[in-house]
C-alpha cells in the first residue's frame, strides 16, 4: 500500500508539474497589450511651427498635446507604437527616446507624429544665419515623457484580443487640395480589448490610421493645438473606452482636412477641429463595430535600413545645420523602415509624406485585406513622391523644394516591397 500510495503521489506530482509547465507556455505564448499617455503641453506656453521657418508665438491652447503608447507581446515578440502630437518627430530624438525604453528591441519602436501644425519646432529648423528658435529643453523633456510613455505601458501588458477593421470613412473629413479627388478614404483600425479582469470584453487602446493634415488652426493663429486630433482622442475615449491612438498615412500633396465653406473660405477655428475629429472617430468606431474579434493573433515586426540622396539643397541645409544632428553626410540620409504584422493587419511605415499615389500603391502590393500605412514614422523627411512627378507640375513646386529628392519614393517602394516579400503574411 505505501508503495503504491508513493507511486500515486508521484504521478500526481509529475501531472502537476506538466500541467504547470502547458499553463505557463499556453499564458506566455497570449497576446498581451498595454497602453500609457502623457500629457507634453509646455507651461507656460511655447512658440509653434507649422513648418520650416520661424517658430510663431503662442499665447493660448485649445486641447493639450500628448504622447500615446502602446505596447503588444506575444512569446518572444514585443512591439511599442507611439505617437506624438506634432509636426514630425526625427530619428535624432526618438533614438534618443528609443534608449531609455526597457525590454523592447531599439528596432521595435515605431515613433510617429500626428503632423498636428500647431506644436512646437521639434526640428530646430535653422535660419539662413544657422540660428534656430526651438525650445531644446522642452524636446528633452518630450524624450524621457516618451520613455516613460512606453515604459508603462509595457508595464501594464495584459492579456488582450483584437478586432481590427479597413473602410471608407464617410462624410466631409478630408480631400486633396491639389486635386480634391485624388486621396485615400479608407480607415484603418487595430482594437485591443482585454480578455481577463477589470477589462475583460473592454478596449485598452483603439488605434486609428487616416491621411490627412491636421491643420485646421495652423500656426499663424497664435493658437498651441493638438488640432482635429485631440478632438478625435476625446470621442473615442468617451464613446468605446480605453485609450486611443491616431497614426496618419500617406498625405502627402496636399490631402488635408475638409474644412472648405461654400464662400471660398476656410473654417480655421477649434469647432472645426471638433466637427472633423468627431466625425473620424465616429466613422472609425462604425467600421470598427462589424468587426470579428481575432482571438489568437500572431504578431511580428522586421525592419531595414534605408539609403536616400539629399539632392534638395534646403533639405541639405536644414539636416546639416539644425544642433539635433539629424545627419552625418552632404549625400545622404539613412532611416529605419518597419513592417508589421498585427493579426490581419499588414502595417508599412513611411518616414515622411508621401503622397496618395505611393500609399494606393503600397496598399495594393501588402497580402492583406486590413492594409496600414504609417507615414510620418521613425523620421519626417519632408514630402516623398514618384520621380515621374518630381518638378513636373506648378502644383508639385512646393513638395518638390521639401522633399528630399526625386528618387526618394522609388527607393522607399523598393525597400518595402522588400520587406514584404521577406515577411511571412499575417493572419487570414
Amino acid at each position: 500500500m505505501k508503495i503504491n500510495s508513493y507511486k500515486a503521489c508521484k504521478s500526481m506530482l509529475t501531472l502537476q508539474i506538466f500541467i504547470f509547465f502547458v499553463s505557463f507556455h499556453i499564458h506566455s505564448q497570449q497576446l498581451k497589450a498595454g497602453a500609457a499617455k502623457r500629457i507634453i503641453t509646455p507651461d507656460p506656453l511655447i512658440a509653434v511651427s507649422g513648418g520650416v521657418g520661424t517658430p510663431k508665438p503662442a499665447t493660448e491652447k485649445k486641447g493639450e498635446l500628448y504622447v500615446r503608447a502602446m505596447v503588444l507581446a506575444k512569446g518572444n515578440e514585443k512591439i511599442a507604437i507611439v505617437n506624438i502630437d506634432n509636426l514630425g518627430w526625427p530619428a535624432a530624438l526618438g533614438n534618443r527616446a528609443r534608449k531609455l525604453i526597457k525590454d523592447i528591441p531599439f528596432n521595435n519602436i515605431l515613433i510617429g507624429a500626428t503632423h498636428t501644425h500647431s506644436a512646437p519646432d521639434a526640428y530646430a529648423f535653422p535660419d539662413e544665419k544657422g540660428n534656430n528658435a526651438a525650445d531644446l529643453k522642452y524636446l528633452d523633456w518630450c524624450v524621457s515623457q516618451i520613455a516613460d510613455a512606453v515604459n508603462e505601458a509595457s508595464a501594464n501588458l495584459e492579456p488582450a484580443k483584437l478586432k481590427i477593421a479597413v473602410g471608407e470613412a464617410q462624410g466631409k473629413i478630408a480631400y486633396n487640395y491639389y486635386a480634391p479627388e485624388l486621396y485615400d478614404p479608407r480607415c484603418g483600425i487595430i482594437q485591443a480589448l482585454g480578455t481577463k479582469g477589470k477589462n475583460k470584453d473592454l478596449p485598452i487602446v483603439t488605434l486609428v490610421n487616416y491621411a490627412i493634415h491636421p491643420e485646421i488652426i495652423g500656426s499663424d493663429q497664435g493658437i498651441l493645438s493638438p488640432d482635429l486630433i485631440g478632438p478625435l482622442y476625446d470621442r473615442i475615449e468617451a464613446k468605446a473606452g480605453g485609450m486611443a491612438l491616431f497614426m496618419n498615412g500617406a498625405q502627402g500633396g496636399m490631402v488635408t482636412a475638409d474644412n472648405r465653406r461654400d464662400n471660398n473660405m476656410e473654417a480655421n477655428d477649434w469647432e472645426e477641429c471638433k466637427r472633423i475629429g468627431n466625425l473620424l472617430a465616429d466613422e472609425a468606431l462604425r467600421i470598427l463595430s462589424e468587426a470579428k474579434i481575432q482571438e489568437d493573433p500572431k504578431i511580428y515586426c522586421a525592419s531595414t535600413q534605408a539609403e536616400f540622396p539629399i539632392d534638395s539643397e534646403m533639405m541639405r541645409y536644414i539636416i546639416n545645420n539644425s544642433p539635433l544632428k539629424m545627419g552625418n553626410s552632404d549625400r545622404f540620409v539613412n532611416t529605419t523602415l518597419n513592417l508589421l504584422n498585427i493579426g490581419s493587419a499588414q502595417i508599412l511605415t513611411i518616414p515622411g509624406e508621401a503622397l496618395p499615389n505611393i500609399g494606393y500603391y503600397l496598399k495594393r502590393n501588402m497580402p492583406t485585406e486590413h492594409p496600414f500605412l504609417f507615414g510620418l514614422t521613425n523620421d519626417a523627411f519632408g514630402y516623398i513622391l514618384t520621380k515621374e512627378d518630381f518638378n513636373s507640375f506648378k502644383r508639385y513646386m512646393y513638395v518638390s523644394r521639401t522633399s528630399l529628392g526625386e528618387k526618394t519614393g522609388e527607393i522607399l517602394i523598393n525597400d518595402l516591397l522588400t520587406l514584404i516579400q521577406n515577411s511571412p503574411k499575417p493572419d487570414k
